[in-house]
């Protein structure tokens, strides 16, 4: 159950959870997709209420909406789309960022999930190959 909430939120915590708790490879990348992908199906439908929550507590911090990262993630979406973002998601963004993003920037949610789906497999398979390999080498740091 760690394995599926921590992917919800963050999803590089998934893979690293299944390997720490010794969950064979298989049942961490499906936890790690299937955590992703539920938050992905959640915010992909409340999305743009999300959005106008959030733009509304910045503008009662009185902190500016267009920041730099902003600016990074509409860049990446003109340049790249919907494929840009969703393979951006897992690794600097948030399942729930990216989503929120994607349905902002207009995208419609049947493509919204078929791409987060292949970038979630993708990242799932990816990560928690390599930190299984990583969790195996005898480094005297990741044994205290």
């Amino acid at each position: 159950m760690s394995v599926f909430l921590l992917s919800m939120v963050k999803f590089f915590g998934g893979p690293l959870a299944g390997v720490s708790l010794g969950l064979s490879l298989g049942a961490t990348m499906a936890l790690t997709v299937a955590g992703m992908m539920t938050s992905v199906f959640i915010f992909s439908g409340i999305g743009t209420l999300f959005s106008k929550w959030y733009a509304e507590q910045q503008r009662q911090k009185q902190k500016p909406i267009f920041t730099k990262k902003n600016r990074r993630i509409v860049r990446v979406w003109q340049r790249f789309g919907m494929v840009g973002i969703a393979f951006l998601t897992p690794i600097l963004l948030t399942p729930i960022i990216g989503t929120v993003v994607a349905t902002v920037l207009g995208a419609s949610q049947r493509h919204i999930l078929v791409h987060m789906l292949w970038s979630a497999v993708f990242w799932g398979v990816t990560l928690t190959f390599l930190v299984s390999q990583v969790s195996t080498l005898n480094l005297p740091f990741l044994h205290r």
